[in-house]
């Protein structure tokens, strides 16, 4: 099993070297000037040379791409070898400090929807297995065809509308805390566990009210998807021979249905890191629907002010922690299956 880490992290850290390359001459082949820009398009040639001096795209793309990568000096705080990313051009503050208060704000709110749509698919799953064509069956399948097949931020809406200022049991989009209420200082950038480890209840009540939301909507578009997942797989487990033999051995059905469970979760856990990866790019019009301040808005902004320490920060830190991710489901997947680690 140690052989297998090692093997996947040195994967993953020569994914994240060529990502880091590609990202870098990608966004300076986008038909932009982060220099006018940021200076103005009728601002004199001296401004303009000193604001590009200033950025460091005066020099040449080798030595930008040495600087960005920390092999050659050039750039605030040094490169990727250093851990740094650089200073966003239009904050001025650091790329690692701006993704450490954005992109746990996006993790909070998937890792939630994942978890709670996963403890909704298995028993759901599993019932509609053991009793094919039957209504929950069926109404599995109709609720994950007619959910999966609409945006994720038209239900968003249509939730708001419902729930919020028709019914009035949830809190209006404002972001993912009371206004009123003086957020818990952060430790972890979670603010759930942020509450909890600062003892502020009454912050962590009103941070559960305001994303219970953004989390219905999202485990509401792929439950569908994973309860179907789930169904297949234990109806072909239920259907083997090691089922069948268990049965004849008169096993109780319980343990028959826990054998059939764990054949049918080695897909099903590959279906939700994909999801992961789904939803953490979904985040991008969800957090403009909630108005929240997650890595989707960061890197919205980030592109629309051609800012690109911000750009190559985000894309990075979000494929890295995709990657960590999918370490995760490989590990999940051996233990298993212990034919996965051959």
């Amino acid at each position: 099993m140690l052989r297998y880490v090692a093997l996947r992290l040195g994967i993953a850290l020569l994914q994240l070297v060529g990502l880091a390359i590609a990202v870098f001459f990608v966004i300076r082949l986008m038909p932009a000037d982060p220099v006018a820009r940021l200076v103005g398009l009728n601002a004199s040639p001296e401004a303009y040379a000193q604001s590009k001096a200033a950025l460091g795209l005066d020099r040449p793309v080798t030595e930008q791409l040495g600087a960005f990568l920390g092999v050659t000096p050039g750039q605030p705080g040094g490169g990727l070898l250093q851990g740094s990313l650089g200073d966003s051009w239009e904050t001025q503050e650091p790329v690692v400090e701006e993704l450490a208060r954005t992109l746990p704000v996006t993790i909070e709110i998937v890792v939630l929807a994942l978890l709670l749509a996963t403890l909704l698919a298995i028993p759901l799953g599993m019932y509609a297995a053991m009793r094919p064509g039957g209504l929950a069956d069926r109404s599995a399948y109709t609720w994950g065809l007619f959910a999966g097949t609409q945006p994720d931020y038209w239900w968003g809406l249509l939730f708001i509308l419902l729930f919020a200022f028709t019914l009035g049991v949830a809190p209006a989009p404002l972001g993912r805390l009371d206004p009123v209420l003086v957020p818990p200082e952060q430790i972890t950038g979670f603010i759930l566990v942020d509450s909890l480890l600062r003892g502020r209840f009454d912050a962590f009540v009103s941070a559960l009210h305001y994303l219970a939301l953004p989390v219905i909507t999202m485990v509401f578009t792929i439950s569908g998807a994973i309860i179907k997942m789930i169904r297949q797989n234990t109806l072909r487990a239920l259907r083997s021979e090691y089922v069948l033999h268990a049965r004849a051995c008169g096993l109780p059905e319980k343990t028959v249905a826990r054998y059939a469970l764990r054949a049918a979760l080695t897909p099903t856990v590959t279906l939700i890191g994909i999801f992961f990866g789904v939803l953490l790019s979904s985040a991008v019009t969800l957090e403009k629907v909630f108005s929240i301040s997650g890595a989707g808005q960061y890197a919205v902004r980030g592109i629309l002010n051609f800012d690109y320490p911000a750009i190559q920060g985000v894309v990075l830190a979000v494929a890295l922690v995709s990657l960590l991710v999918y370490l995760a489901v490989d590990l999940v997947h051996a233990a298993l299956d212990p034919r996965a680690r051959h």
